[in-house]
C-alpha cells in the first residue's frame, strides 16, 4: 500500500490523521474537533479447526486494530469468501463465531460481502471512534 501514499499526499487530505503516509493498525480520520473516525479491515485464512472460534478468533483480530488506536468499535461488515460447495453449517458457524465477538464487543454487524474463493477466509471491515 505505500506505492499509494504519493496518491493522496496529506497536503490535500488534512483531516486524515493516520493514512497511507505512515501506515499504523488502522485509518484515522476527523469529523471535528474533539472525534476521529478509526477504520480498518482485516482477514485470513482459517488458523483453526473448529469454524465457530476461526471467526471468533478473526472478529477479535480485525478489531483489535481499532483498540490499538485507542477508539471503540461501532459497527463491522463482514468480509468472506467460502469455495464452492463448502457446507452451509460451517459457514454459519464461522459467521456466528464472528457476530458474537462484535456482540460482546458492544458493536453490530451491519452488512459485508462474501465471494466464491478456493480458500476459505474470514474477517472485517471495522469502523471505529476515537475523542
Amino acid at each position: 500500500m505505500r506505492q499509494l501514499a504519493g496518491f493522496f499526499p496529506a497536503t490535500e487530505y488534512p483531516d486524515v490523521l493516520v493514512g497511507l503516509g505512515e501506515p499504523d493498525d488502522a485509518a484515522v480520520v476527523r469529523l471535528d474537533d474533539e472525534r476521529a473516525l478509526i477504520t480498518t479491515t482485516d482477514f485470513f485464512t482459517p488458523v483453526v479447526d473448529d469454524p465457530w472460534t476461526y471467526g471468533a478468533i478473526a472478529a477479535a483480530n480485525a478489531m483489535s486494530d481499532v483498540y490499538a488506536m485507542g477508539g471503540e468499535v461501532l459497527f463491522v461488515l463482514n468480509i468472506a469468501g467460502f469455495p464452492e460447495g463448502m457446507d452451509p453449517a460451517t459457514i454459519a458457524q464461522i459467521f456466528t463465531g464472528g457476530a458474537a465477538k462484535v456482540r460482546e464487543a458492544g458493536a453490530a454487524v451491519t452488512g459485508g460481502h462474501t465471494v466464491t474463493n478456493p480458500e476459505p477466509f474470514f474477517g472485517l471491515a471495522v469502523t471505529g471512534l476515537i475523542h
